[in-house]
């Protein structure tokens, strides 16, 4: 089992930044993939950013390419989602995911946390 714990969210105007953390306790964090997913209400949940297990590998959503950067630090079980330029429609609960196989559907969720971008 993996545990992930989501922290960062929050109210911000639009053109402001967050910075998302996902800590990850349990199995070895670098053996798996990491990605972050959002959320909006009454959407489905979509994908926001990967990164692979070292890190060398990472891809985007079009939607937040150029805005939002996906990190990680193995030594600290930990990845980041570093969000600038935000706009209204950014406004989601925003989900970490652990992965066996990159870009697949994450084996282990966070419970997530919200981000609130005011126009």
């Amino acid at each position: 089992q993996v545990q992930l714990v989501e922290s960062g969210g929050g109210l911000v105007q639009a053109g402001g930044s967050l910075r998302l953390s996902c800590a990850a306790s349990g199995r070895t964090f670098s053996d798996y993939s990491m990605n972050w997913f959002r959320q909006a209400p009454g959407k489905e949940r979509e994908f926001v950013a990967a990164i692979s297990r070292s890190g060398g590998i990472i891809t985007y959503a079009d939607y937040v390419k150029g805005r939002f950067t996906i990190s990680r630090d193995n030594a600290k079980n930990t990845v980041y989602l570093q969000m600038n330029s935000l706009k209204p429609e950014d406004t989601a609960v925003y989900y970490c995911g652990a992965g066996v196989v990159f870009r697949s559907t994450p084996n282990y969720w966070g419970q997530g946390t919200q981000v609130t971008v005011s126009s």
